[in-house]
This record gives structure tokens, sequence and C-alpha cells, in this order.
């Protein structure tokens, strides 16, 4: 996630959804760090989460807590890299995408999550028995289209190819794989 974000997504202020799309939002209007303003963000949710469905609060709190110190503490050498590599902003956009949501994709899959609008839909996704990518999918448009009101220098149009690219990794990577039942021998 912090590779998605530092390198590819804050060159061209590209945006994501959930609180991290308001995390970059911030970020891109005040300078505070993406991190900090995740954790802050996600207090009220993880409120929810401890009060109403204590296990995704337990397995989410920790993926929140080292995704956002990540994020915050590879913020410089990462956004080096990215000047350095000085790329496309339609390559930003897709490959920052993909990174963010194997990240997302990979902490769902093992029913974690990176807290905040990831966890309310994991939360909401679990209870309707949906896939927690396609929730997160739809919450992450609004919030980018709502951002790209803030943020003048991104594009809409590009921000929401990354939400397109973070949902397809999300979904494919955050499905469980059913394991063949075991039968007894001699039953």
């Amino acid at each position: 996630m912090a590779i998605g974000i530092n390198v590819f997504l804050v060159h061209h202020q590209l945006l994501d959804g959930g609180t991290f799309g308001m995390g970059l939002v911030l970020h891109y209007l005040t300078g505070v760090p993406v991190g900090l303003v995740v954790i802050v963000l996600s207090i009220p949710v993880f409120i929810i989460a401890w009060m109403y469905h204590r296990p995704f609060f337990y397995n989410s709190v920790h993926g929140m807590l080292f995704s956002s110190f990540m994020i915050d503490l590879t913020y410089h050498p990462l956004y080096g890299l990215g000047t350095y590599l000085d790329q496309n902003p339609i390559v930003s956009a897709v490959l920052g995408g993909l990174f963010v949501g194997s990240g997302i994709g990979l902490m769902l899959h093992f029913d974690s999550s990176i807290g905040g609008s990831d966890l309310l839909c994991q939360m909401v996704a679990n209870r309707a028995n949906l896939n927690p990518g396609i929730v997160i999918f739809f919450i992450d448009f609004i919030i980018v289209c709502t951002g790209s009101l803030f943020v003048k220098e991104g594009s809409l149009f590009l921000s929401c190819i990354t939400v397109i690219c973070v949902g397809t990794m999300t979904s494919l990577l955050s499905v469980k794989r059913k394991r063949p039942r075991e039968y007894a021998i001699g039953t």
C-alpha cells in the first residue's frame, strides 16, 4: 500500500477511496501525513467494531496502525523513488491502484483490514453476505468524486481508474477458497 500511495498516487495528486482517499485529500490540501489522518478518521469505526463485532476490531487495529505507520515512515524515500521514475499519470493510476488493492485484498483475505471505511464495508459485507471488495469499490467511487471537488491538480478520470484497479485487486485477493471436505475412511 505504501508503494502504491507514495510512489504512484501522490505525484499526480491522484485519489483513492475510503479513509486513505480522505487522508490523501487532506494531505494534498494541508500537508498532514496520510497515515495520521487515517488513524484519526478510523477511531469512530473502531468504536463501532469494538461494540458490535470485536473480531473485526482485533483483526483490523494492527493492520490500520501498521499500514498507516508504513505509509508515513516511507513517504520521503518512496516519494523520491516516484520522482526518479517520473511515470506517466495513467501508468501511475493503474500501478498505484494495483499496489493499494493488493495490500487491501491480502489483508481482507486474512480477516484483517486497514480500518476506516474498509472496516465498515467489511462489517456490512459480512452481515449482507457480499464480497467486501465490491462494497469497498462503490464507497470508493463516492469518496473519489467528492474529493475531486477539493483537489484541483489530480484528475477525476485517473482517480476513477485507480479505484477500479484497487477494487479489482481487492476483490480478486480477498476471496477465500473453500477447502475440500475431508471424508473419514471407512464411514
